[in-house]
């Protein structure tokens, strides 16, 4: 397992519920592209609803205590279809959270890294790419998630997601991600999506991507 999200990711036999994983750092760390008050409600109330309605999913098959988030997102064949879409969307919306705050922070990409060596590979430049991932965050229709994801080989690519649907699911690896939920800027940007995608680039702990990646 190449993600560590401290007890909601790693395998707990006395575990009886999931928790909400603090941040990595102060709720005022990502101002200005994001403030204080849109990082508190963001994190302690919506991602708490996904952590709260997962566990009322699960609880009802509680042996799935056992496993990580990342471990049963990862074989949705497994779970039962009386919870599974349930899961899904709050399993989702767990996992998705967990990662889009751990690669932020701002720190920048190392030119000589694997990440930045295979982003120029796979699309021409560090531009390129910072274009298509705007612009998929941009056209992104309602609720979802903009990835940078990886295949097992090592090769990137850029998808979105709707709702709280999660790459890995699908066996890709992801490397970066970015909220276009409302609620992930709308306090602040209001309907204004571009400007806070311009601005999630300036906050963007690169280092953590390049570890996600290094890990493949």
């Amino acid at each position: 397992m190449y993600l560590d999200f401290s007890n909601n990711t790693k395998c707990c036999d006395s575990r009886t519920a999931f928790t909400l994983t603090p941040l990595p750092y102060g709720y005022e760390h990502l101002e200005p592209s994001i403030d204080r008050e849109t990082v508190t409600i963001h994190h302690d109330k919506h991602q708490q609803a996904y952590v709260d309605k997962l566990n009322a999913a699960i609880s009802k098959h509680p042996e799935l205590f056992k496993k990580g988030v990342f471990e049963i997102l990862s074989d949705l064949n497994a779970l039962p279809e009386d919870i599974k879409k349930a899961v899904i969307n709050n399993g989702g919306g767990v996992f998705n959270h967990e990662f889009y705050w751990s690669i932020l922070g701002s720190k920048a990409l190392n030119e000589n890294s694997n990440l930045a060596k295979a982003i120029t590979r796979d699309f021409g430049s560090f531009e390129a790419f910072k274009d298509i991932f705007t612009q998929t965050g941009i056209t992104t229709f309602g609720s979802g998630w903009a990835w940078l994801i990886s295949d097992a080989d090592g090769k990137l690519s850029v998808v979105s997601t709707s709702n709280q649907d999660c790459p890995i699911s699908e066996g890709k690896i992801p490397i970066l991600t970015m909220d276009v939920w409302e609620h992930a800027y709308y306090l602040q940007y209001q309907n204004r999506r571009p400007e806070y995608i311009t601005n999630f680039f300036n906050i963007i702990d690169w280092s953590k991507c390049e570890q996600y990646y290094d890990n493949i």
